[in-house]
């Protein structure tokens, strides 16, 4: 992290949960003289802040830190429960990766041990026999 981008996410943690306009993290963030000199400057720095996804823009130019309590909030969930019960009733465990990992190129799987979710739930006795 450079100069330019520690100094907007120092100036954004006084803003903790509120969305800042990219206008006002210029004229605050640099001080004034840094934005006498070009109005603009926070502008390519706030983008690579939101490539590294340090921070998070909405779709007015409004931005705000990302907190690592809202990363680690973010709740997983079937997308359907009829999924589940089929995956269930299979008998298989099947494990959970994440996709912002990546990838081990040689095994193909993710480079941290996969962590599967079924393991606690037992399956659902077989039908017939």
């Amino acid at each position: 992290m450079d100069a330019d981008e520690a100094e907007i996410c120092d100036y954004l943690k006084a803003w903790r949960d509120q969305f800042v306009s990219a206008r006002e993290i210029c004229r605050r963030a640099g001080g004034k003289w840094r934005y006498r000199e070009d109005e603009r400057w926070a502008l390519p720095v706030l983008q690579r802040l939101l490539d590294k996804q340090l921070v998070e823009g909405d779709c007015g130019g409004h931005y705000r830190l990302i907190t690592q309590q809202r990363k680690q909030s973010e709740k997983k969930r079937w997308i359907s429960p009829e999924i589940q019960a089929i995956l269930r009733r299979s008998g298989k465990n099947c494990g959970v990766f994440d996709l912002d990992q990546e990838l081990d190129p040689d095994a193909g799987t993710a480079a941290s041990e996969l962590s599967p979710e079924l393991e606690n739930d037992q399956p659902a006795p077989a039908l017939g026999k």
